[in-house]
């Protein structure tokens, strides 16, 4: 049996790393939520006082959180299965289960996310649309621009997991193991 291309498994741990270090960065997100909210309440029960600005960043990072987050998701497994059929299958039929997924599944609903989303974030930017509320956060097209990054994110995770299940399928299970357990390593 010949060996998989380095050239791959470089490209396979590429997409990993970038994904990997992207959910660890957005989860930094979830303490500045804790933090901000601890802030809003504070200052609405003890001071009598809000900020339009500070309720609408927790909206921000809550939003960065689950649309920049889902490929770390995907790349840590915690993604939706139907668990009761999956668990049990071997090894192949999982990485069958996974390509075809990626192939028929993920990757024509991120494309049509991606593409059905496109002209509504170019509006956003085009006017750097801002709050609605007066003192809100004026960047609402980053905001917005999260509809474009979840999809295309979501893909390029998806070509490393239907990468891995490739190898699995062409019987190099041991290198896409090696890959699996160098993602578990850096877990949260």
């Amino acid at each position: 049996m010949d060996t998989a291309s380095p050239r791959l498994i470089t490209l396979i741990k590429g997409i990993n790393r970038f994904s990997d270090w992207t959910g660890r960065f957005v989860s930094w997100f979830v303490l500045a939520i804790v933090l901000i909210t601890f802030v809003v309440v504070v200052m609405r029960y003890l001071f009598n006082s809000g900020s339009v600005f500070l309720q609408e960043s927790v909206l921000y990072f809550h939003n960065y959180v689950i649309m920049l987050g889902a490929a770390y998701a995907l790349l840590k497994g915690a993604h939706v299965r139907v668990d009761i059929f999956y668990r049990p299958a071997s090894e192949k039929k999982k990485a069958w289960v996974d390509l075809l997924g990626f192939l028929f599944l993920l990757l024509p609903t991120c494309v049509f996310i991606f593409y059905i989303a496109w002209d509504y974030v170019a509006a956003s930017w085009q006017v750097m649309e801002g709050s609605q509320e007066a003192g809100g956060v004026d960047a609402k097209y980053l905001f917005k621009t999260s509809i474009l990054l979840m999809p295309a994110l979501m893909i390029l995770q998806g070509i490393a997991e239907a990468l891995k299940s490739v190898l699995t399928i062409t019987g190099h299970q041991d290198i896409a193991k090696q890959l699996e357990d160098h993602d578990e390593e850096h877990a949260l």
